[in-house]
């Protein structure tokens, strides 16, 4: 295309062309504008009727990525490009894409799962995919979690759909696992005794409903190998994890064994 063939467009075709550049600039705006309107409408409408977050949330992701996706089709239709054609050319490009990229497919369709069997949700403190963390967000291709370390990780769906979840927060309490080490000379009897008081006289946040559980788990040369399991709410694990082990120290540090003073060591 010459100059004058660039000049000949702009005097016959430049004005009609102009408007239809800042017509489809105007339906971007306007249409984000909207999206951005319908979304923050149906999450108000959904947090009123205490509508899960993580359906919440997925519902409003999959519902933005269909508003673009007709945005952007309006937009090719004001400025003259058939839309027809190339909807049926995003389809054909969205089965080949779809063919290659089957894990991305896989990702959206376990993400779909999730939400509707609901292992977890959002919030929920849980291993899955060998990741460790809270819930932030169930996406439409990845879950994102935080880690106890403060890291956002993000794991594919399909991955965690596939593997095995361990959901911590499910149950109303679990159970600490800890260990403690006496010498084959001592009391066991009175150990045990001694460290199930001071564990519910001192340590906070356990239930004293059920435990803690404190008895011989195995042998070493050293002499017997106390279990000590307090029960306590996910939130006051590693708070009741820490002050057990405590516990364990002060109360056994000084224990008689025999005529000579008790060896203790942590075997956590």
């Amino acid at each position: 295309m010459n100059i004058d063939e660039v000049v000949t467009f702009l005097k016959t075709r430049g004005l009609d062309f102009g408007l239809k550049v800042l017509g489809a600039f105007a339906i971007w705006i306007v249409g984000r504008w909207l999206i951005g309107v319908v979304t923050s409408v149906l999450r108000r409408a959904l947090a009123a009727r205490s509508i899960d977050a993580t359906i919440t949330t997925y519902v409003l992701n999959t519902l933005s990525v269909v508003l673009n996706i007709v945005l952007v089709m309006a937009i090719l239709g004001r400025v003259g490009v058939e839309t027809t054609s190339f909807a049926a050319l995003l389809a054909g490009a969205g089965l080949a894409v779809g063919t290659a990229w089957g894990g991305l497919l896989s990702n959206f369709a376990a993400g779909a799962f999730m939400v509707v069997l609901r292992p977890f949700k959002v919030g929920d403190f849980v291993t899955v995919g060998g990741v460790t963390g809270t819930v932030h967000e169930i996406g439409l291709f990845v879950t994102s979690l935080d880690t106890p370390d403060n890291v956002r990780t993000f794991v594919g769906n399909n991955k965690i759909f596939s593997g095995d979840i361990q959901n911590f927060t499910a149950n109303p309490f679990r159970r600490v696992e800890l260990r403690a080490q006496i010498s084959g000379a001592a009391d066991h009897l009175a150990a045990i005794a001694r460290l199930k008081g001071a564990i519910k006289a001192r340590v906070k946040n356990i239930k004293t409903d059920v435990g803690p559980d404190v008895e011989i788990e195995t042998f070493t040369e050293f002499g017997p190998v106390l279990c000590v399991r307090p029960y306590c709410h996910n939130d006051h694990y590693w708070q009741v994890y820490f002050d057990t082990n405590k516990v364990i120290r002060e109360e056994l540090a000084d224990f008689p064994a025999a005529a000579r003073p008790l060896a203790v060591r942590n075997v956590t």
